[in-house]
């Protein structure tokens, strides 16, 4: 007996990928529901087989068999009471829209790499493999000090190895809301990734999708995965899970100095870098779905290794359930449901997740994490499961990261001192990221002049001046071809300055922008980071009530108070890297910005003296 389906949401098949479009309301037929990974095969009307999501559609379930008479229904209202009340969240409230359209998965299977894709010659993606990176050093600001080390190119800022070119198209298609992709993956799906199957670059393809347990960008799927309480270490309780802890501390210390701007991180004698280029498309399930994999080298062994988006994901998400109370983790670029395979978007994509690199390698405890390491570095297959397993195990995980920063001579801080700082931190991230929306909003708005009535004033004018030189050729006097020579000239020169006009956003706008919108996603993390200390400093004021009840010794709001400036040097130490980094950021940008500037005016100098020239001085 065939099994029907009905449709519930419009799908939009992927060229080339064996996918069946399908409209809302439309009957299917499904001729395979053990695809696995979210996908099922069906069958349209007109007789098509293709692959549809899973949530899409609404399996017709067969009516049961039942004898005639009238059975009266089974009442399972007794049951109501039994049902648990959902724990509520410990962590800020997270309004998520109503979805429209339900998660597009993306199917498992076996990954194969075809011999056109391994070599340069045939690879459709191999316009990258040249300097992919733009001959960029990632080399960023590293000291509190702000010092530039990375090395200079002639095509500054043009790969995401300077950090921040993440692609700003303008704002009529940045940044692509309708193109993201909310699909999830479970973190188990991995387990199978190394066992059975290998791919050309070290990875073989699991049953997961491309993305992971958080989603950003959007809400479009009907189930998304978003994770209301970010840090795991707070799931069941708050801070007090560090600050009355009575386990010995484990994992890697962090020692927080005192520097001349105030506590700071320890920072590496050596600046590690790295480069994300070379994307090439690769198949999994007998070449029914496709991917991106991108080469991933560190400057510490110059070696590749080969990385998917969902890599990228998972690594954040372990850096996010670890380092995430005390560092802001700043999200990855957006998923993408269609267009995955479009030169421009891989393009974007790759400047995007080199830039979220750089960021990466910039911080002091972040790049010398085993986590982080052990992504740019593995060795093998057996390596990088075995590293995986361990940082998915990994205890020392939300707040208990503060059991392993060692403030290093620094004196123990009162409560009020901490709760000031904490304060100023607030209100300074709350107003940068005013500042920072306000001239994203106004860079819009000029990117769109630009693009739009401004050139079109610049061609009407060089309209205007050759169609008086044709009125004046049309007076017969032989006396004036110079004069309407140069105005034709004249015309031709306005219309030179609204092509550069046009273009000039993408040479300068464009990276100013980026780093606004990279800074934008950054302070959009600190509510979370702040908001955690201020949760310590609430649970300190209420030791004295705590010790009044005997639900804790003196003892222990003397470790509360201990570990709450600890809990301070730490967010110190991260707000200074903030501040060295940001000051770094923007001069570089706003020198870049003005260099640009000054050589389009020039330039629109240059043309205008030359058109100056052609006519006749009486």
């Amino acid at each position: 007996m065939e099994t029907k389906a009905q449709v519930l949401y419009d799908f939009t098949a992927e060229p080339g990928n064996n996918e069946l479009s399908v409209g809302e309301g439309e009957t299917i037929t499904i001729t395979n529901q053990n695809v696995g990974g979210g996908w099922i095969e069906a069958k349209n009307s007109r007789g098509e087989v293709g692959l549809v999501p899973e949530d899409y559609i609404e399996i017709k379930q067969a009516q049961p068999f039942t004898s005639g008479g009238n059975a009266a229904s089974l009442d399972l209202s007794l049951f109501d009471s039994h049902i648990p009340t959902p724990a509520p969240a410990s962590t800020a409230q997270v309004d998520v829209a109503q979805p429209e359209t339900p998660v597009t998965p993306v199917t498992p299977g076996f990954s194969s790499t075809s011999p056109d894709e391994t070599s340069n010659g045939n690879d459709p993606w191999a316009v990258f493999d040249n300097n992919a990176s733009g001959g960029v050093s990632n080399n960023w600001a590293a000291q509190p000090e702000g010092t530039e080390t990375g090395k200079t190119s002639s095509n500054a800022w043009h790969s995401g190895g300077h950090g921040h070119p993440q692609a700003y198209q303008g704002p009529d298609i940045y940044p692509y809301p309708c193109l993201i992709d909310l699909s999830g993956a479970e973190d188990d799906e991995w387990d199978e990734e190394w066992d059975d199957v290998k791919s050309s670059g070290g990875y073989a393809e699991s049953d997961a999708g491309e993305g992971g347990a958080i989603n950003r960008g959007g809400a479009h799927g009907s189930s998304m995965k978003i994770a209301l309480n970010k840090f795991p270490g707070f799931s069941k309780s708050g801070p007090e899970v560090f600050l009355l802890s009575k386990q010995p501390a484990k994992g890697t210390k962090l020692p927080v100095y005192g520097g001349e701007v105030g506590p700071v991180w320890a920072y590496p004698d050596y600046q590690l870098d790295c480069v994300v280029a070379d994307p090439k498309k690769g198949s999994k399930m007998y070449g029914l779905k496709s991917y991106i994999e991108y080469q991933v080298t560190p400057t510490t062994t110059n070696k590749p290794v080969n990385h998917r988006y969902k890599h990228f994901d998972w690594l954040y998400e372990r850096l996010l359930d670890k380092f995430g109370s005390a560092i802001p983790i700043p999200c990855l670029p957006d998923k993408q449901v269609t267009g995955r395979f479009e030169e421009e978007f891989i393009k974007m994509r790759m400047e995007r997740l080199q830039g979220w690199m750089s960021r990466m390698c910039r911080h002091p405890v972040i790049s010398s994490s085993e986590v982080f390491q052990l992504f740019i570095s593995y060795k093998d297959e057996k390596d990088w499961k075995t590293g995986k397993r361990k940082a998915e195990k990994d205890e020392t995980v939300g707040v208990m990261i503060f059991s392993t920063i060692e403030p290093e001579g620094l004196p123990d801080l009162d409560l009020i001192e901490v709760e000031q700082k904490c304060e100023q931190f607030n209100r300074f991230t709350r107003a940068m990221d005013d500042g920072v929306k306000d001239l994203l909003t106004v860079g819009n708005e000029h990117w769109k002049r630009c693009t739009g009535p401004l050139p079109k004033e610049y061609q009407r004018i060089g309209k205007a001046f050759q169609n008086l030189s044709s009125v004046f050729t049309s007076s017969g006097y032989e006396g004036e071809a110079a004069l309407t020579d140069a105005l034709t000239a004249a015309g031709k020169t306005y219309e030179d300055i609204a092509q550069m006009v046009a273009e000039q956003p993408k040479k300068d706008l464009h990276f100013l922008m980026e780093t606004n919108n990279e800074y934008k996603g950054l302070l959009g993390c600190f509510p979370d980071t702040i908001g955690v200390h201020k949760a310590a400093i609430e649970k300190v004021k209420e030791a004295d009530k705590l010790v009044a009840t005997s639900k804790i010794t003196p003892s222990e709001k003397t470790t509360m108070s201990k570990r709450a400036s600890t809990m301070s040097y730490a967010l110190q130490a991260e707000m200074n890297h903030f501040h060295s980094n940001r000051i770094y950021d923007y001069n570089r940008v706003m020198q870049q910005y003005l260099e640009q500037q000054v050589k389009f005016y020039e330039m629109i100098a240059e043309k205008l003296r030359h058109a100056h020239s052609q006519f006749t001085t009486m």
